[in-house]
C-alpha cells in the first residue's frame, strides 16, 4: 500500500471543488475522507443540484465514507476539504468523529466570494427568543417519551 502525504490529498478534494464549478453541480467545495491511505467517500457541493441546503462537500463525503465502513463513526479517517466547514459541517464532522480534518480555504475566503456563514455563528449565541428564525419551546403532555423509551430500551446502539 502505497501512502501518499497531506498535500496530495487535499490537491484532491480540491480538484473534487474545481470540478464541481467546471460541471456547474454546485458551490466550489469538495472533500475526501482518507483511512489506511485510501480514498473511502468523496464529496461535493450539491446544495444546488439536489435541492438539499445540507449537501455540503464534508457531509457528502462523511456519508459516503460511513457508507463504506458501515459504521456512523470515522475513527482512524481524515478528512480533507477544500475549505474551513462551516458550522453544519463542523458538527457532523464532531458526530463522525474522525482523526482529524485538514481544510485549504478559510471561512473569509469563502465569504470573499459571497460564502459567509459568520452569522451563523451569531445567530448560536443568541438567546432563543432573539434570533432571525423563531424558535419556540412546546411541550405536550408526553414530550419525554421518546427520552424514556430509549433510556429503558435493552436494543440499542449508544453513538
Amino acid at each position: 500500500m502505497m501512502l501518499y502525504g497531506h498535500e496530495y490529498w487535499m490537491k484532491m478534494a480540491i480538484d473534487e471543488a474545481f470540478r464541481n464549478v467546471q460541471q456547474a453541480e454546485g458551490g466550489p467545495f469538495g472533500a475526501i475522507v482518507v483511512k489506511d491511505g485510501k480514498v473511502i467517500g468523496k464529496g461535493r457541493n450539491l446544495v444546488t443540484t439536489l435541492n438539499d441546503p445540507t449537501a455540503h462537500a464534508e457531509v457528502q463525503a462523511i456519508r459516503e465514507a460511513c457508507n463504506h465502513l458501515q459504521s456512523f463513526q470515522l475513527t482512524g479517517c481524515v478528512i480533507y476539504t477544500s475549505c474551513e466547514p462551516c458550522p453544519m459541517c463542523l458538527g457532523a464532522i464532531y458526530w463522525s468523529r474522525p482523526d482529524a480534518v485538514y481544510y485549504a480555504s478559510t471561512k473569509k475566503d469563502a465569504a470573499n466570494i459571497g460564502f459567509d456563514d459568520h452569522f451563523i455563528y451569531e445567530e448560536i449565541e443568541k438567546p432563543m427568543d432573539q434570533r432571525s428564525i423563531p424558535m419556540r419551546l412546546l411541550q405536550p403532555a408526553d414530550y419525554l417519551l421518546p427520552f424514556q423509551a430509549w433510556s429503558s430500551a435493552e436494543r440499542k446502539i449508544e453513538y
